[in-house]
């Protein structure tokens, strides 16, 4: 605080969100403004953790006039919240909060439409080339194919195609700048069926995605960190436009680095941290690395920042031998610190009489979850985000989400034994309930490789 009689002395308010002025009876005084670290629960951070990438997604879009893409949408939805909630939880990418004030974007595999046309199946071969379920019949693309043999060749071998329809077929690359920010950038090129167009096809659209492929429409070339897709659409059919229902076809080996328990840690301390009183995060890394503690956290266990074990040993019959050690791992009656975490650490292997070890054990069951491949998956429980080693009531109903890689179908086994995933709009999801005992859950959500429709 300092008080000021120069050009700040009629000044009220914010400065640079750093100080603020405010008026006394000895003149203005300066202060400095004192940011509070938010913190949020662990799901809260999941949640604002995705938002930013999606953002980035949809602006993508827009730039290339994907207007009215998501047909039949609720009285004051617009594109943007129909896109966030056909993604939310479903294609999940976190970038941290420097990514996002850098405006970075990580190509995944979003859905960019919805809508009542049959949805283009996008097959992608082992060898990363993208192509469709568009029949061509006999025609084999060239330089001299022209927009009417085009148009001719899809509306006669593919139903629901007709002459005025428009074919547009999206382009995105991913690549790093300088600075270390992931950039993508996406191209569309759109062709209008005309049974009467004698414009060479190529002079309108480029061979990249308007190429023949064993017989069908594909790309010229294979995915290499990029991302591809086609979508059909059709103009003011009572004042609507029809479009089908397509999500974007990625291969991209930077995806993975964004994707995940770990990605959507760091992600959280970048926004400031997780809110560890109220919420259980996974036990391979102690919070103290993770970095989500301040430094002058009170410590609910112990004494003066010791932590408290809930293993304490016992060396007598029945007698307390452990009491007061507050921070000391095996409460044995060696530290000081607190009568909260000898307590925990000691009574328990003295109370109880020589119980091998003292270990204090709450007899609630731990889910361990096990996840694989390059898809997407979520547990949660009570609607809660559930990670590896939580402790779950018995009977506690645990539900599963996967968004597989294109074209996967995904598995799960709790303990071995299936559980059932029902598909619907590309999201697989199920459901099961807590044993008595510990149990271990093995998600694997498909490489990214092989045939796939991605609708």
């Amino acid at each position: 605080m300092a008080k000021t009689t120069d050009f700040l002395s009629n000044t009220r308010g914010k400065i640079n969100n750093d100080y603020y002025t405010r008026q006394t009876e000895t003149g203005t005084v300066l202060n400095h403004m004192k940011h509070r670290r938010v913190r949020r629960s662990e799901q809260q951070a999941a949640n604002r953790g995705q938002m930013p990438n999606a953002g980035a997604m949809f602006r993508l879009f827009t730039a290339q006039k994907l207007y009215n893409s998501f047909e039949n949408k609720a009285a004051g939805t617009s594109d943007y919240n129909a896109f966030i909630q056909v993604n939310y939880n479903k294609t999940v990418v976190y970038i941290p909060k420097d990514v996002s004030q850098a405006a970075g974007c990580v190509l995944a595999n979003y859905q960019y439409s919805r809508g009542s046309l049959p949805p283009i199946r996008l097959i992608l071969s082992a060898a990363d080339v993208l192509s469709t379920n568009l029949n061509l019949g006999s025609l084999v693309i060239d330089a001299n194919t022209t927009v009417a043999q085009f148009s001719q060749a899809v509306i006669q071998n593919n139903t629901d195609w007709k002459a005025g329809d428009q074919l547009t077929f999206f382009y995105a690359e991913q690549w790093v700048d300088s600075e270390g920010v992931p950039r993508a950038t996406l191209q569309a090129q759109r062709m209008v069926m005309s049974r009467t167009d004698q414009t060479k096809l190529w002079n309108v659209v480029s061979a990249l995605g308007y190429s023949s492929v064993n017989g069908y429409l594909g790309m010229s070339t294979a995915l290499s960190d990029a991302g591809a897709s086609w979508i059909h659409s059709r103009d003011r059919v009572n004042d609507t436009t029809q479009v089908s229902t397509q999500r974007l076809v990625v291969v991209n080996a930077l995806l993975a680095q964004y994707q995940g328990d770990e990605a959507m840690l760091a992600t959280a301390k970048s926004y400031g941290g997780i809110n560890t009183r109220d919420m259980f995060l996974s036990p391979q890394s102690t919070m103290a690395e993770l970095g989500m503690l301040a430094e002058n956290d009170e410590n609910p266990n112990g004494g003066s920042n010791g932590s408290s074990s809930s293993s304490g040993s016992s060396t007598g019959n029945g007698t307390n031998t452990g009491t007061q050690t507050g921070g000391n791992t095996n409460g044995s009656d060696t530290g000081n610190g607190g009568n909260s975490g000898g307590n925990t650490g000691g009574n328990t292997g003295g109370n109880t009489g020589g119980n091998t070890g003292g270990s204090e054990t709450s007899g609630t069951p731990v889910l361990t979850i096990s996840k694989t491949g390059s898809g997407s998956a979520t547990v949660t429980a009570g609607g809660n985000a559930v990670n590896s080693g939580a402790e779950l009531a018995e009977n506690t109903e645990v539900s599963i989400s996967v968004t597989p890689a294109t074209g996967q179908t995904p598995t799960a086994t709790l303990n071995g034994t299936s559980v059932s995933l029902t598909e619907s709009d590309g999201t697989y999801t199920g459901t099961f309930s807590m044993p008595s005992a510990n149990a271990t859950l093995v998600i694997n959500t498909g490489s990214a490789e092989g045939y796939g429709d991605t609708n």
